[in-house]
């Protein structure tokens, strides 16, 4: 293996399978979406997870994952990631990361959204808006970006063009990574500016974007459970996260329904699905 690329190129069929995976994700999503409300317990929202891989004839990637107990990663205020379902009740007042996974025929898929409360507060909508934006500039950036380490350039750039009164702190501890026949694959795909530009971006990547974003001072911890990240000052947190391939037309949102496009709009990129 010395000498060889680690990262694993897909063709464009492996893609489209995919994006299959990508959308059982999506589907996920929409049901949590539905289904997370105050009194619900994240038990609850992960055994509707399940069951919608269930039906999709998939699996969660999550569960079992060195030992990790659920189907999802449900992560409520203060958490930033890899918070464990279990009986805590969603209030009226949260903000919620809903981290998902699917593998179908193989393939993985991997996503995350933020869900609030309906009085959750307005410091935590802006926190979710501005981590949902820094995902989509990092995304709009591997459009064009010669190199992997230019998304976490372009996400840093984003967070820091941010009025200081207001900036969130970014998470330099977790970040994305390839995807394909494995959840985590190489090559790490950093939320900031590092000296080391990464890998060179080529047709065939499959990559996971997912900033995460708090309120307050971003230093974390991991509770005794070895998996729940929680923010050392007991800021809230907000994650997002899409999958996405680069193929030799352009890129494909794989975990979006519409591919990217209205995420990517503003930044004047236009996703390519391979037919």
């Amino acid at each position: 293996m010395f000498g060889r690329d680690p990262i694993e190129y897909k063709t464009n069929d492996e893609i489209r399978k995919i994006r299959r995976a990508g959308l059982v994700v999506a589907n996920i999503h929409e049901a949590l979406r539905e289904a997370a409300k105050p009194g619900v317990t994240t038990g609850e929202l992960d055994l509707i997870a399940g069951r919608v891989l269930e039906e999709a004839g998939a699996r969660s990637n999550f569960l079992g994952y060195h030992g990790y107990p659920a189907n999802a990663c449900i992560s409520v205020n203060e958490t930033i990631v890899h918070g464990i379902p279990g009986d805590r009740v969603l209030t009226d007042s949260d903000i919620v990361s809903f981290d998902c996974g699917a593998i179908l025929d193989g393939w993985h898929g991997d996503a995350c959204i933020t869900v609030l409360m309906p009085n959750a507060s307005e410091d935590d909508r802006k926190l979710s808006e501005f981590t949902e934006t820094a995902m989509w500039t990092g995304i709009a950036q591997l459009a064009k970006a010669k190199h992997v380490g230019e998304v976490g350039a372009a996400i840093e750039d984003y967070v820091d063009s941010i009025p200081e009164d207001i900036r969130p702190g970014l998470v330099e501890e977790y970040m994305g990574h390839g995807i394909g026949s494995q959840m985590h694959q190489p090559p790490d795909v950093l939320n900031y500016r590092a000296k080391n530009k990464g890998a060179k971006i080529k047709p065939g990547m499959v990559l996971c974007i997912e900033p995460m974003l708090t309120a307050g001072n971003p230093a974390s911890r991991v509770l005794e459970d070895d998996w729940t990240v929680v923010t050392v000052d007991g800021s809230h947190a907000s994650h997002w996260e899409h999958e996405v391939a680069i193929h030799r037309g352009g890129i494909w949102v794989l975990t979006a329904p519409d591919g990217g496009a209205a995420g990517l709009a503003p930044f004047g990129v236009e996703p390519v699905p391979l037919g």
